[in-house]
């Protein structure tokens, strides 16, 4: 099967040191099974390196694309004038119809929507963590049949 589309997901703080050049293993690694599309969420620490590594490795494959799922119509008109959403020229931004669910289950359902639309999911989830949106995101990936690499040790 070849791979169309790559997610990621991840705690909103990263714990664990040397992420970064495992990132970059598993990115290089989809590009080189023939994945082209790249979708990562804007909340934490790990969406912020799934960012930069893929916009690093884009000099080198002119054709990859890296979409931002952006969690809330409503959080990006307060915050339009704050860096986090005036530093997505360079790549396409994505918004799901959530703006009716609670705005606690929005990042849950974005995620859900996200992994709906891919066929690898590449993460940072603890799971031994006893409960964590994260974690959700994970077992329903699992469920859904994805690929599924793990980068947190």
């Amino acid at each position: 099967m070849s791979m169309n589309r790559v997610c990621f997901i991840g705690h909103r703080t990263i714990l664990t040191k040397n992420v970064e050049p495992l990132l970059i293993d598993a990115v290089n690694n989809a590009l080189q099974e023939g994945c082209n599309c790249f979708a990562m969420g804007n909340h934490g620490d790990f969406d912020k390196l799934a960012l930069k590594v893929c916009r690093n490795l884009r000099n080198q494959h002119s054709n990859m694309k890296i979409e931002v799922v952006l969690t809330s119509l409503h959080k990006i008109n307060q915050k339009i004038d704050d860096e986090i959403y005036n530093d997505y020229s360079d790549v396409e931004t994505v918004i799901y119809n959530i703006e009716d669910i609670f705005y606690k289950r929005q990042i849950i359902e974005s995620n859900k929507q996200m992994i709906n639309s891919c066929d690898t999911l590449i993460c940072y989830v603890n799971l031994k963590n006893t409960y964590s949106g994260a974690k959700y995101a994970y077992n329903y990936a699992k469920k859904k049949g994805l690929r599924i690499i793990n980068l947190f040790k």
